[in-house]
Order: structure tokens, then C-alpha cells, then sequence
């Protein structure tokens, strides 16, 4: 059964472009024509991933993100006519996935609809290595489980990516090109600040000082590694 994903967006020609080329690709789609009514239709339908406009009235992309994520960590690619970096961070930050410039080409919309799709179900599937702990940090590809201390850590999709992949091969540094590759595939933009931004939020989660990491190093002008033994 094809994933449900549900369209949001203030600009009905754009839902219905989006919404017609999906369904006939076998999706499940629903809409949403604000923030507002977005969050109301989320918390209704549990969808599997958000496409999500980020210019919109009454409740922005990004104060839906903020409300979306105190609740689920469903998948979102934002939708974002913004051109300036500064904005693409600020959904990042907040917690999306991923994020398509418009105007944008159906294939490759599509395109990334399925690689974010792909990696939540590769998290999901069992793994012979299925349990990794690094100091008090403990990750379960099976369950999705995060913990830190025993205490539970609530990662997206992507930073659950990134952590499985780092804690997997402790000591070897990955480049951002590498990280954002196994992330999206091929079709990627915006390589270093992406990853950073997705580096930066998983470390406020697992990090006591994320100013001073003990478990994802920064290898200058190479990339990011799990250390294989956490520091202090």
C-alpha cells in the first residue's frame, strides 16, 4: 500500500497539480490550504510524509513545523519559493527533512518523496546489528529507539538516519557530500548547510553540551564521526 501524504498549501493550483500526479503514482494524498487547517488534518490522519508550502496565511510552514513536531515525527519536505539560505535553515532547524525550490518539476518532487520515503523504511527494517551503544547513548535500528541515560530522544527520520549510520562505524569520518548522499540519493542541494543543520539538531538532542560534543565529532574540512569512545 502506497505511503499517504498530505499537501499543504495556500494556492489551490498547486494542490491540485501536486495531488493529481501523486495519486496517479498510487499515492494516498490528502490537503490542506493553511497551517492551521494542515495540523488539524495531520493530527486526524497520521500521514506518512508532509509536502509543505512555506509562505502562507493565518499559520506559516514554519509555525506548523514547530506545532507538527511537538507531535510526530512523520517526514517534511518543504515547499519553499524563498531563495535566501537563511530560510532553507530555518526549516531545517525546525525540524524538515528536506526542501524542494519552486517552481519544481513533478519527477523530481517525486524523486524526493520516495528517497525520504526509502529511509524511513530502511530504519524500520530489522538489521543483524540491531543494537548500538556508545557510552550512555544506546540506539535500536529495530524499535526506532534513541536513548541517552536511559531517558528516551525523540530524532526525525533524517536524524535517525544519520546517527545509525555514524554509531554504526565508529571512527570513520563521513564527508557532508557522503551523509547527504545516503540521506537523498543523488538529487541533493544545498550539501554543507543541510548536514550541518541536521548535525546541530541531533547533537541538542543527545549531546549534554552540544558546544562541546561527546559523541559526534567535527573533523575539520572532512565531515562528521562518532567518536569510538565518548569523551568525559
Amino acid at each position: 500500500m502506497k505511503a499517504t501524504i498530505l499537501i499543504v498549501d495556500d494556492h489551490l493550483s498547486v494542490r491540485t497539480l501536486v495531488a493529481d500526479y501523486l495519486s496517479s503514482h498510487g499515492y494516498r494524498v490528502l490537503t490542506a490550504s493553511d497551517g492551521e487547517e494542515g495540523l488539524i488534518v495531520a493530527r486526524r490522519s497520521r500521514p506518512d510524509l508532509v509536502l509543505l508550502d512555506v509562505m502562507m496565511p493565518s499559520l506559516d510552514g514554519f509555525g506548523f513545523l514547530q506545532a507538527f513536531r511537538r507531535d510526530s515525527n512523520a517526514p517534511v519536505i518543504l515547499l519553499t519559493a524563498r531563495v535566501e539560505e537563511t530560510d532553507k535553515v530555518v526549516g531545517l532547524e525546525l525540524g524538515a527533512d528536506d526542501y524542494v525550490t519552486k517552481p519544481f518539476g513533478m519527477k523530481e518532487l517525486v524523486a524526493r518523496i520516495r528517497a525520504v520515503l526509502r529511509r524511513v523504511a530502511a530504519a524500520q527494517r530489522p538489521a543483524d546489528d540491531e543494537l548500538y551503544a556508545l557510552g550512555d547513548l544506546t540506539l535500536n535500528k529495530a524499535t526506532r529507539d534513541v536513548t541517552v541515560a536511559g531517558q528516551p530522544v525523540s530524532l526525525t527520520p533524517s536524524e535517525f538516519t544519520l546517527l545509525s549510520l555514524l554509531i554504526a562505524s565508529p571512527g570513520r569520518v563521513f564527508s557532508r557530500e557522503q551523509l547527504l548522499e545516503h540521506l537523498q540519493g543523488n538529487s541533493y542541494e544545498g550539501v554543507e548547510r543541510t548536514i550541518d543543520v541536521h548535525i546541530r539538531n541531533l547533537r541538542k538532542k543527545i549531546e549534554r553540551d552540544p558546544a562541546h560534543p561527546r559523541y559526534i565529532e567535527t573533523v575539520f574540512g572532512a565531515g562528521y564521526r562518532c567518536r569510538a569512545a565518548p569523551e568525559g
